[in-house]
């Protein structure tokens, strides 16, 4: 006799918890009232200090301007990214060589030294000039009065992010059945009409990890203080470099940090809980003979 797949509904038992299972939450809640123990009765955490600088104007001003950056960042490196994603699944070996050139150097090389370097551009070209190749210089500019600290900050991460970015966006594409890109070339659509049919297909792909890499770009962004651009970091080491409440401050921009990542991780949630919509996997009854 074979049951129907309405009928067959197999229940499973959950395995019943062994001894382990609370050594390990007794283990875990001892190690937790312990650092809370340790961060409430020391003193040197300086909690009074954190609420007094917590909400103060210099703070505030550093998270601003580390807000600005992140989304300045995003457009510009997304952007880009785009461009060379659609330059790496090109036909042309040339043009896919020379995106894939940039990605690999731009991953490959830490974040920190290339926003010292586009810092220090001025000690490798004095000034940057507009010239013919071979021929006269057109116009000219001092490097450091072009790129300030704001400018190299954005220079460094935008060009990191759009390597990465690229490789978001490639996956997406790649992500799009292969018939998509057969039936429009079938119909002689010109190569800027399939991208537009394809691309929206890709979001589906695209935007949970580009909202990942928001989160990460907004803690990259404190890399930026080396160079002296007051972002949040920098901001509470000026504070601290003159009331010498190092650990203090440090705890009020970890906090506003870790606010700021848990609102967008929590956004990240739900593009992700709506862009899988149709696509997650269902468990179907299994039908079984007796």
């Amino acid at each position: 006799m074979t049951v129907t797949p309405g009928a067959a509904r197999r229940t499973r038992r959950e395995p019943r918890p062994g001894p382990w299972r609370y050594v390990a939450i007794a283990v875990i809640v001892l190690a937790a009232l312990t650092l809370l123990d340790a961060a409430l009765t020391n003193p040197n955490f300086g909690w009074p200090t954190v609420g007094q600088y917590l909400f103060s104007a210099v703070m505030l001003r550093g998270l601003l301007l580390t807000l600005e950056l992140t989304a300045i960042v995003m457009v510009v490196g997304s952007l880009l990214g785009v461009v060379l994603a659609v330059m790496r699944t090109s036909a042309n070996p040339f043009v896919s060589r020379t995106a894939w050139t940039y990605i690999w150097f731009f991953r490959g090389t830490p974040l920190l030294i290339q926003v010292i370097f586009w810092f220090n551009i001025a000690a490798l070209f004095p000034r940057i000039e507009l010239a013919v190749p071979f021929g006269p210089t057109l116009a000219g500019i001092d490097a450091n009065a072009l790129v300030t600290p704001w400018t190299a900050a954005v220079l460094a991460l935008s060009l990191n992010e759009g390597a990465y970015m690229a490789e978001i966006v490639r996956g997406g594409l790649l992500g799009v059945d292969r018939g998509q890109y057969e039936a429009a070339q079938a119909l002689g659509m010109r190569p800027g009409r399939v991208f537009r049919i394809i691309m929206p297909q890709a979001v589906r792909t695209i935007i949970p990890p580009t909202a990942n890499q928001l989160v990460t770009t907004f803690k990259n962004t404190a890399l930026v203080s080396v160079i002296g651009l007051a972002d949040l970091l920098h901001s509470a080491q000026v504070v601290y470099a003159l009331n010498y409440q190092t650990i203090p401050l440090l705890i009020v921009a970890a906090c506003w940090y870790l606010l700021l990542t848990s609102l967008l991780s929590y956004v990240q949630g739900l593009l992700e809980r709506k862009y899988s919509k149709g696509y997650a996997p269902r468990s179907r009854p299994v039908a079984k003979e007796v």
